[in-house]
């Protein structure tokens, strides 16, 4: 067992046309800061969501402006650095870096949401097959972009999904299985809180409590209700307009297309016996058997 004290370190840098990791060395820590860690759509901006009503008690709060992505490259460090400073309230941060490229505060509380490959897979075909002609030029031509440039996904979301499990489609060059296992690895840290897709689904009362026990935040059980009802699918999708207008500059249907369907198992129908095996034949290779275990079921080790 790693001493619980010895917290990671950061030794690589990502930066491609969506991230920049050395932008995380220019924030500022306070003692009480949150980060939703995630590889990506694996159940980020719900979590993130959770938070938001857990801090501010079941409030109407924009998401967007209140918890910002902090390596999303296109928008400038200037206007994150300055919201975050100017935040009254306690502040939760988003990264989707590996923990090996992140600047890890032992200052934060963490919190990390795994998924199932394939239902990531899924979700990331139809976000990435979403977007509108105009975030190709934001995320490509903005000054100090390195590698290549963001492209239309080619081909269906099968083509995508063999494509991903090769280190194609989003988050670009970043593997599922290193981001997984990196951040599985540090789980006995008392400021990391490993959450699943799965949980979530299955019983979001008992996980925002969860969630609200590891951050410290009273939980008021006659707010409950508003939280779960602010922190539903239906209502995500039906403010994010209101409470993010460029999600309809980026994504083609705005909202219901970044808060898609929610679902799992969509590939059970399409993938072939050798794709699923190709799958399985990596997860082996590239996870612990109790890494991948908990991907897939939400099941941690005793």
């Amino acid at each position: 067992m790693p001493d619980a004290l010895a917290y990671p370190t950061k030794t690589r840098d990502i930066k491609n046309a969506i991230m920049d990791s050395t932008r995380w060395n220019y924030v500022t820590f306070r003692d009480d800061d949150i980060v939703v860690a995630t590889y990506a759509k694996t159940g980020t901006t719900w979590t993130q969501q959770i938070v938001c009503q857990l801090i501010h008690q079941g409030e109407d709060a924009p998401l967007f402006e209140s918890s910002p992505w902090v390596d999303m490259r296109p928008v400038p460090l200037e206007i994150i650095l300055e919201g975050l400073a100017a935040q009254k309230h306690r502040r939760f941060m988003k990264t989707h870096l590996p923990v090996d490229a992140l600047v890890f505060s032992p200052k934060a509380k963490y919190l990390y949401v795994a998924r199932d490959g394939r239902d990531v897979a899924w979700s990331m075909h139809n976000h990435h097959a979403g977007f509108t002609e105009q975030m190709y030029p934001m995320m490509n031509n903005v000054f100090g972009r390195e590698g290549e440039p963001l492209t239309p996904p080619t081909g269906d979301v099968r083509q995508y999904f063999l494509e991903w499990l090769e280190g194609g489609g989003l988050p670009m060059g970043v593997s599922y299985w290193a981001h997984l296992q990196g951040w599985f690895d540090i789980r006995h840290l008392p400021n990391v809180l490993l959450l699943h897709f799965n949980d979530l689904k299955a019983d979001l009362p008992g996980q925002m409590r969860r969630i609200a026990k590891f951050l410290d935040i009273a939980l008021d059980p006659a707010k409950l209700p508003q939280m779960l009802e602010h922190c539903s699918l239906d209502y995500m999708r039906r403010t994010a307009s209101q409470h993010s207008p460029i999600i309809d500059m980026l994504f083609q249907q705005g909202g219901a297309t970044f808060f898609n369907k929610g679902t799992n198992g969509r590939w059970k129908d399409v993938l072939t016996a050798a794709d699923l095996e190709k799958y399985d034949r990596l997860v082996r290779e590239n996870l612990t058997p109790d890494c991948a275990r908990w991907m897939a079921t939400g099941e941690l080790p005793v």
